[in-house]
């Protein structure tokens, strides 16, 4: 099993808004960093879980656990030109964009802000700490992991 770290704008789409969906599950889509596309294409599988992190909110935090209900598959949205996300360049015989699907866990008691996270002496190696690290998917260590749910319940 491997551990990632997901982030989205709360305004955007939250943790509440995955709670509420169908099934408390969604694709995840709109990931345009070669990156973590690999991380999605190659590594994510079924059942890894997954940290939730509300980016651009005040202040930036963990807010919760949700896990990999389906292994990354092409990202439709890149072939949708009415679709923000779309790419004219992603071919549906040859994509360069994948998704997956997650499903809701549980809200952390608390949010665990990037202050905290930072302040951490057992964080301090974390990507999401590290300077100029902006993506969007991200793995964490199961250490890691198990830090912020500590911190967050």
């Amino acid at each position: 099993m491997k551990y990632w770290l997901i982030k989205s704008e709360p305004g955007v789409f939250s943790i509440d808004d995955l709670a509420k969906a169908k099934n408390k599950t969604t694709h995840w889509d709109g990931v345009r960093n070669y990156q973590a596309r690999n991380y999605i294409r190659d590594e994510m599988k079924i059942g890894d879980k997954v940290i939730f992190y509300h980016s651009n909110a005040e202040p930036p935090a963990a807010v919760g656990i949700c896990e990999i209900s389906k292994e990354g598959y092409p990202d439709f949205t890149a072939f949708d030109p009415s679709n923000v996300h779309y790419d004219p360049k992603s071919k549906k015989e040859n994509p360069a964009w994948f998704m997956f699907d997650v499903k809701f866990v549980k809200k952390f008691s608390r949010p665990v802000s990037i202050t905290e996270i930072k302040a951490d002496k057992k964080l301090q190696k974390m990507n999401l700490v590290q300077r100029g690290n902006r993506l969007s998917v991200m793995p964490v260590t199961k250490d890691e992991f198990d830090e912020i749910v500590r911190m967050g319940n």
